[in-house]
């Protein structure tokens, strides 16, 4: 009599089959993340109305004021730009250039001091070793808490005590370092900058800050270039502050595209041309620190 086999669980024919169930089960889970029809047609309609309010800010900028109005609204941009954008820098009441200028100075210096402290910060919180850092750390974090208009008159009586009232420095100064930064900063550099890595910069003689700038703020740039991106955002954009605490004279740009509009008439065309020139170094600014922030990952992806 011939014994009757069975393929036992470690045969080959089992684990080809085992091998054949396991690439099906990955490829039914590719499949679930691969680009269908219907994911393309959401990418398409979320990017058209992401462009839209942008495209239609220019054609009002290009079009006169008895169009605007109009049913059905003009689709396609007209020939006045060059036209509003003389009356808009001519109008005596927005002191445009001067918006423009001003926001790019606040701008800059805020962005550049809030990436230096917050990683200078974040570096000691994450690296270094003192008495009470954990205390300070959640101090820290609790001012993220409060909003920044409960801040407004306290802050405004102190511009008005020391006489920076109706200055620059009193939309540059309070803003040189966010607590959002510091513990952004914090939380990259405990994950990108090995602690072996600084030991051996201090056994190589190294000092502490000759650590933070040779070592540490290299390896920061990813975040760095994040960070100073919404840095630079937040500031262009704010208008709460800037109203309450400049005068009219020395307005940022937000402001002076306000002082464009009154209680009895509102020139679109201006304030929309306005907005136009206000959106365009937003638009520059990101696309530099966009390919700063895209080279810094495949730098440290090659590194890995």
């Amino acid at each position: 009599m011939t014994a009757l086999t069975t393929p036992s669980a470690t045969s080959p024919g089992r684990r080809g089959g085992g091998g054949a169930h396991r690439r099906n089960g990955h490829g039914r889970f590719r499949a679930m993340w691969d680009a269908t029809p219907l994911t393309y047609l959401a990418l398409i309609v979320a990017l058209v109305l992401s462009i839209f309010p942008i495209y239609w800010m220019i054609v009002v900028a290009t079009r006169s004021n008895d169009v605007v109005s109009d049913v059905p609204p003009p689709v396609l941009p007209g020939g006045q730009f060059f036209d509003n954008a003389g009356r808009l820098f001519d109008n005596p009441d927005a002191y445009f250039a001067q918006g423009l200028l001003n926001s790019a100075i606040a701008s800059g210096a805020v962005t550049i001091s809030t990436v230096f402290f917050a990683s200078l910060a974040g570096f000691a919180f994450a690296k270094l070793r003192f008495r009470g850092k954990n205390a300070l750390l959640l101090t820290i974090i609790a001012t993220m808490m409060i909003p920044v208009q409960m801040g407004i008159i306290p802050l405004y009586m102190i511009m008005v005590k020391i006489g920076w009232q109706g200055g620059l420095q009193a939309v540059i100064v309070p803003f040189l370092v966010t607590g959002f930064g510091v513990f952004m900063m914090r939380q990259y550099t405990q994950q990108a900058v090995p602690d072996e890595l600084i030991e051996a910069a201090r056994v190589d003689g190294c000092t502490t800050f000759g650590i933070y700038w040779r070592v540490v703020l290299p390896a920061l740039r990813p975040a760095a270039g994040v960070l100073g991106l919404l840095t630079f955002m937040q500031t262009w954009n704010e208008f709460m502050w800037p109203l309450a605490v400049l005068s009219p004279e020395n307005p940022t740009v937000q402001v002076s595209i306000n002082n464009l509009s009154n209680a009895y008439f509102s020139d679109y065309t201006l304030m929309f041309a306005g907005t136009t020139f206000a959106v365009l170094p937003l638009l520059v600014v990101f696309i530099i620190f966009g390919r700063q922030i895209i080279g810094g990952i495949m730098e440290g992806a090659i590194k890995a």
